[in-house]
């Protein structure tokens, strides 16, 4: 029997990490393989592809309404949709109440205590807050759940200095367990030379882009319907960049310590792709009134 893989999907905020890991999903079911996704963000937006729904209810909702996490079934959170693919959502507190982190940690104990974690999985993918700050999102790392990260990340600056603090969480919890970086994603934003620019920053991270997922309005089409494209539109080519992905994981045995770089180096990168221009150390800190002066 094949080992079951547990990968993360990390990336900054808005991103497209969802988008992407139930697409990737998607594929691989498509193909055969046995995945559950587990839901690692608040917004509890994971699963709605995959189950054609607005918000599957998550662990903490349903907690907080049955009176705590043990009155649950694993049949109330785990959710079957499209060809068979197992979802839970973790969820978390109201905004601005509590640590949305905290949501992570219950939910992962619950499933590993219900044996949701079951022989005929293949893969099962958490799909995670880029914030790896905060010690919850930062759990599938920490706890050695998940062993293969994958970062979404496209050449816009702040998803490249995203990318490079999650390989800095990674590093930090990678002696001590079996997490590595397995890859990053570039999720298109089609900006210049974005397929170097990323193919760069992996090298400088020690790592590989594993896809170079291209922009294309069929994907928002498919959302609109609450679907991912390889159901939605089984022929696009969006949706064979997707399998191509899917194949990608599959096979992919580049499971890397990353190498961060610093905050000068990721500037100097982006300077030299034309992303961030130079700063003219004299003008900082002018006003406008001293600058006309000048």
């Amino acid at each position: 029997m094949a080992k079951l893989r547990q990968c993360a999907i990390y990336g900054k905020g808005g991103i497209g990490k969802s988008t992407t890991t139930q697409n990737l999903v998607a594929g691989l079911a498509e193909l055969g393989k046995k995945v559950m996704i587990v839901g690692c963000d608040p917004k509890a937006d994971s699963t709605r592809l995959i189950l054609h729904a607005k918000a599957q209810n998550s662990i903490m909702q349903m907690a907080a309404d049955a009176g705590s996490v043990e009155d649950l079934e694993l049949e109330d959170v785990l959710k079957v949709g499209y060809r068979d693919i197992k979802c839970v959502e973790s969820g978390g507190p109201e905004p601005g109440v509590g640590c949305a982190g905290r949501g992570v940690i219950t939910a992962i104990n619950f499933l590993e205590e219900e044996g949701a974690y079951d022989e005929n999985l293949d893969f099962v993918f958490y799909d995670v807050l880029g914030d790896v700050v905060c010690g919850g999102f930062a759990m599938p790392i920490r706890e050695n759940k998940a062993q293969e990260i994958y970062i979404v990340c496209s050449g816009e600056m702040m998803a490249m200095y995203a990318a490079n603090n999650i390989a800095k969480g990674i590093v930090k919890y990678a002696n001590s367990g079996g997490v590595r970086l397995a890859g990053l994603i570039c999720n298109s934003r089609n900006t210049a030379r974005e397929d170097e620019l990323i193919m760069e920053l992996a090298r400088r991270l020690g790592t590989h882009m594993i896809h170079f997922v291209p922009r294309d309005n069929v994907v928002q089409r498919a959302e609109i319907r609450r679907m991912t494209v390889i159901e939605y539109e089984p022929a696009a080519k969006q949706a064979q960049e997707y399998r191509d992905l899917a194949n990608k994981i599959i096979n992919n045995t580049q499971l890397v310590i990353p190498t961060p770089i610093t905050m000068d180096e990721l500037e100097d990168l982006l300077m030299e792709f034309g992303v961030m221009e130079e700063v003219d150390e004299s003008i900082v800190g002018q006003t406008a009134a001293a600058e006309a002066t000048a």
